[in-house]
Parts: C-alpha cells; structure tokens; sequence
C-alpha cells in the first residue's frame, strides 16, 4: 500500500546526504567499501543530488570482491575506479552541510570511516541518524522485517536493484520521510535527537 506523507514543514529546509555502501565483506577494520553512493534530499523526500562511484583497492591486481552474488560488481570495473582518497573527498564534500544518514548507519559510517582513515582524509560522520532504527521504533514488538526492501514495499518505495549503492541510497531517501513522519519530526531539534552520535 502506498503512503503520502503529509508536509513536514520546517524539514524541507534542512538537507539530507542518504548513503549507501557496497563492500567486500562485514568487517570495516577486514573488508573494504567498492562503492558508495550519496542522494541529497530535503526533508520531504525531494532529491537535490546524487552521486555514485566505485572505488579502486590498493592493490588493483590482487583483492577480495566479496559476496559477487549479492552486490554483482567485478574485478575489471573496479580496477578502473579512481583510488579511496579521490572518492570519499569528493563525498566529503558532498556530506557538507547535510545529516548523515543511512538504513543501518552505524555499518555504513564504520566503514566509511575506517576508509578514510586509511586514506588520510578528513571525513566527519558524526551523530548519524538511521533509517533502520526509525524503522525498528515504530515497531517495538519487532513483529515485521526491517530490511530495506520490506520497508519499501511497507512505503510504496521501489527498490529495483538492492545492493546496487545508488538504488538503495534512492530507497532509504524515499523512506525517510514517511519515518520522520511517523516519529512527527518536523525540525532540526528533532532529528538531532534522532541522530546517533
């Protein structure tokens, strides 16, 4: 069934940076971030801006991919990716500004922050508000799926492609607002009370 959310007012004026990460694996301090996506959006689910981009590994020759099956990217897309320090500076600045969220950001940020940090660059992913737990909140008994495709059909959000970055980046800005709208957040003290730090 499908749901429009009502006007959230003060939300549209604040600014959203919904990432996604596809990586080789569960474990940031083992595994690597190999794509990364970023959609802007406003409080009500408008996208200003999107951004994709795959991410060359270290050593371009010999790497893990990881679960191919689940995230479908391959050895000879990746070796042709710009270096870690290319892409998340120039997701960096397009975090600016914005709040940092994603479904299940805590893995997203570990990541990202891990990559960073090896890369030596400055990426501040503090107080990070997540979709996942929005979900989860509405839901205290945990009778339903949180996954993000289930949170999609839940919405009326299409989700053609998961664990495609951009995709799910697109689907978890397209849940966002109907969340906040359930939690009735409708300014920025409230997402800061949302947001994990």
């Amino acid at each position: 069934m499908s749901h429009s959310p009502s006007s959230l007012g003060t939300l549209a004026d604040l600014r959203f940076g919904v990432v996604d990460v596809e990586t080789s694996g569960l474990s940031s301090s083992k595994h690597r971030v190999l794509q990364v996506a970023v959609v802007t959006v406003d409080g009500n689910g408008t996208v200003l801006d999107k951004w994709v981009s795959l991410i060359r590994p270290r050593n371009r020759w010999f790497f893990r991919l990881g679960p191919q099956h689940i995230h479908g990217l391959t050895r000879s897309a990746l070796r042709s990716a710009p270096p870690a320090k290319t892409v998340l500076t120039e997701l960096a600045s397009r975090l600016a500004g914005t709040t940092f969220t994603a479904h299940n950001a805590k893995f997203d940020a570990g990541f990202l922050q891990q990559s960073a940090q090896r890369a030596n660059i400055d990426l501040h992913l503090s107080a990070p508000l997540c979709t996942l737990k929005l979900s989860r909140q509405l839901d205290p008994g945990r009778t339903m799926s949180h996954k993000l495709t289930d949170v999609c059909v839940r919405y009326g959000v299409s989700l053609d492609r998961p664990h495609d970055a951009l995709e799910d980046a697109l689907a978890t800005a397209g849940v966002l607002p109907f969340l906040l709208h359930a939690h009735g957040v409708s300014n920025a003290n409230q997402v800061a009370l949302w947001s994990t730090p």
